[in-house]
């Protein structure tokens, strides 16, 4: 037991704590020598991956823990490209992957990964100390012959105590040695130094806790979703009636959205398109939330109900209804998108349909083939996963001005009005199209002023605490049609559209 003990603070040990001496260095220096916080977030994460890689020969020898380095590096470039919360969330769950999956036999499901990442973050927050726990009972089993530091205390505590004792009674009687002691002074404190130092400790944190990993020794079990629900009305008739009605409540709902979102029939007077797309979106997809969780609980698994044929072809309908509905409410959105302007909120509300559309077709899958539960948050898990790696790479801001800009009324005759004010708010995201705009329509007084102030911006991004590779790329480019200027007569109020004028 002793030498198991001895071996697990072995050389490796001293590997891991260079390299997270290694990674102090790397966060003070791109945090603070170079005063940055924004894309070299991606230049710490990227030395953690080779850190890992490094110090742990068991992430190397696992393919699945590859995988998910991998994908960690991925997520750092996104930090790299152009930083936010969502790729940051990624960076953290796709390391944290990588560091736990060799102690995994399995990859299992969705809900015990998320148990083994919170408690692996919670123990790391005290991973130095229980270590040097641990390190100190291995030197406490040390031979007998061998000086610990238990030993050397109390042999050290009278001599060092007396012999204070007689320095200072000397002192009062000896102004020679009164002199020399008050000639020794301590360094003063720089307080302006202790923000770095916690910092170092944040460092030294994330780096132990991606080198020594702390997963859980229990967890909680697999949800289990399966056989005959036992809540008050859940019978086989009373399910298959309330599918019947549900299927006749959204035909009515889908021939209707169908109807007046293609124009074959006339909305009720007072209503615009822009109020029907406007009023219905949201509700559509909560109604849909609500179906799927409704077949989850009715329809699962070896229960009577997923037996039943006319159960499983009314609940295969009302799935497909459902996706149509789905289907409706985007394109409610996209109507109100091009009546007035697409924005970063209803990008990301169409994202969010289609993730919602894709559930309910793998609640159908689920429940025609009999899958567990695991199956179904590990698919809805994987699905959201690739939307939501590929999104960590897009600006948002910047492909919603480009579309309103490229869409515009004064632009292609067609489309809502543009709105410059909102423009103004994106900032630096809002170059490309700003460009864009002073190359169609020069004679705006408020383009040149917008554009010269958005490069302001992102020249002051770049310069100070926020680079990021991405802005760097849009100002180059923006610097290469022309440095613009404020005109004489710009003025922002951006109350309305009138920056035109």
């Amino acid at each position: 037991m002793q030498m198991l003990a001895t071996r697990r603070w072995d050389g490796s040990l001293l590997l891991k704590i260079a390299l997270a001496a290694g990674l102090v260095a790397l966060g003070d220096t791109v945090f603070w020598r170079w005063e940055q916080v924004g894309g070299v977030q991606g230049l710490f994460g990227l030395g953690l991956c080779l850190a890992l890689l490094a110090g742990r020969p068991a992430v190397r020898r696992d393919r699945r823990a590859l995988v998910a380095l991998g994908a960690a590096v991925l997520f750092a470039c996104a930090l790299v490209w152009n930083p936010g919360a969502l790729a940051f969330v990624l960076f953290w769950i796709a390391i944290g992957m990588a560091t736990l999956l060799p102690a995994t036999a399995r990859f299992d499901d969705g809900w015990r990964w998320f148990q083994r990442l919170w408690a692996h973050g919670f123990k790391a927050l005290f991973g130095p100390l229980i270590d040097l726990t641990v390190l100190g009972k291995v030197r406490r089993k040390r031979p007998t012959g061998q000086m610990g530091l238990r030993r050397v205390i109390p042999l050290l505590a009278l001599p060092l105590a007396g012999g204070a004792l007689f320095v200072t009674l000397f002192a009062q009687a000896n102004p020679v040695i009164a002199a020399l002691l008050a000639a020794l002074s301590l360094p003063a404190f720089d307080w302006d130094l202790l923000p770095r130092m916690i910092t170092w400790g944040v460092f030294a944190l994330f780096a132990w806790g991606v080198l020594r990993p702390r997963p859980p020794r229990r967890l909680l079990g697999t949800l289990d979703a399966t056989g005959d629900v036992t809540l008050p009305g859940f019978s086989l008739a009373s399910i298959t009636l309330s599918l019947a009605v549900f299927n006749a409540l959204f035909a009515v709902q889908n021939l209707m959205d169908m109807a007046y979102l293609s124009g074959a029939a006339a909305l009720p007077q007072g209503i615009t398109l822009a109020d029907y797309a406007h009023r219905g979106a949201y509700p559509l997809v909560a109604t849909a939330l609500l179906a799927a969780l409704f077949v989850l609980v009715s329809s699962r698994p070896g229960s009577s109900t997923a037996a039943s044929p006319l159960v499983r072809w009314l609940v295969a309908v009302w799935i497909a209804q459902n996706v149509v509905l789905v289907f409706s409410a985007a394109w409610r959105t996209w109507d109100y998108v091009q009546a007035y302007s697409l924005t970063t909120l209803r990008i990301s509300a169409l994202l969010w349909m289609a993730l919602v559309a894709v559930g309910l077709v793998l609640v159908l899958v689920r429940m025609l083939h009999a899958k567990p539960l695991s199956w179904l948050i590990n698919a809805n898990l994987a699905s959201a996963g690739l939307l939501l790696s590929v999104v960590s790479f897009v600006d948002l801001g910047a492909v919603s001005a480009s579309w309103n800009v490229r869409h515009a009324r004064e632009i292609d005759g067609d489309g809502a009005q543009l709105d410059l004010c909102y423009l103004q708010r994106l900032g630096p995201a809002a170059l490309p199209a700003l460009d864009h705009l002073a190359q169609h329509q020069p004679s705006w007084p408020a383009v040149s002023g917008l554009r010269a102030q958005a490069q302001a911006r992102s020249e002051s991004d770049i310069k100070y605490h926020w680079w990021t590779l991405a802005g760097q790329l849009r100002l180059g480019r923006s610097l290469a049609l022309g440095k613009a200027t404020y005109p004489d007569t710009f003025g922002v109020g951006c109350n309305a559209n009138d920056l035109r004028d």
